[in-house]
């Protein structure tokens, strides 16, 4: 009984874990833990663990009187943000690119023209889905869980934002110039290539949302 309690736990918070992560939660959110319960189907008790459990890792903020907050960042705390995705997504993508087989590079050949079928339609779910199942493919063939971690957890701060870029005036336009240089510098097996396109796509991405920061 206890083992189960604990898997629906875990589950719970992995569940609310990657929501955080894609923007499903915008900056400023009041997080309501019956209506959540009921979107997962699950208990009040796994939604109120889960949530402290992002509020520790600074995910959430527990605001008295108020409940779990989804934190909006100041453009201070953005910037501190970006420079350690630049370092720890780079070396994530160079080491990926020297490990991908020709499976991976096909993989995400899809899911860019996924990406720029998204654009093309204005469909941000569709982009936003492809673009994290993109960069979560390539920085998984580096083959360090390490990284991948320190990666993930860095997301749960920006992750908020996310579904902002298409608010951003000229973001569609330019948003997949980056893979497409990603997937060129694969071609050429050129892993440094691949290291600063994706460098440049989270700069790129970044002068967006920095825009709506508080």
């Amino acid at each position: 009984m206890k083992a189960a309690a604990s898997t629906l736990q875990d589950s719970t918070y992995a569940r609310l874990r990657q929501w955080v992560t894609v923007g499903r939660f915008l900056p400023g959110e009041r997080l309501k833990i019956h209506d959540i319960a009921q979107q997962l189907g699950v208990g009040v008790m796994p939604v109120r663990a889960a949530l402290q459990r992002l509020a520790a890792e600074g995910a959430l903020v527990n605001v008295p009187h108020a409940g779990m907050l989804v934190p909006r960042l100041s453009a201070a705390e953005f910037d501190d943000v970006l420079q350690m995705r630049l370092l720890l997504e780079g070396e994530a993508a160079q080491r990926g690119a020297h490990r991908l087989d020709a499976a991976g590079v096909a993989e995400l050949a899809a899911l860019e023209q996924q990406m720029a079928q998204g654009l093309a339609a204005g469909d941000a779910k569709t982009y936003l889905d492809a673009n994290e199942l993109f960069h979560v493919r390539l920085y998984q063939a580096a083959a360090s869980p390490t990284l991948m971690s320190l990666i993930e957890t860095v997301w749960l701060k920006v992750g908020p934002l996310s579904n902002r870029l298409f608010e951003a005036e000229g973001a569609s336009a330019v948003l997949n110039d980056a893979h497409g240089e990603v997937m060129s510098a694969l071609q050429r097996r050129d892993s440094a290539g691949v290291r600063r396109a994706i460098e440049k796509d989270l700069f790129v991405a970044g002068q967006f949302l920095r825009t709506f920061c508080a």
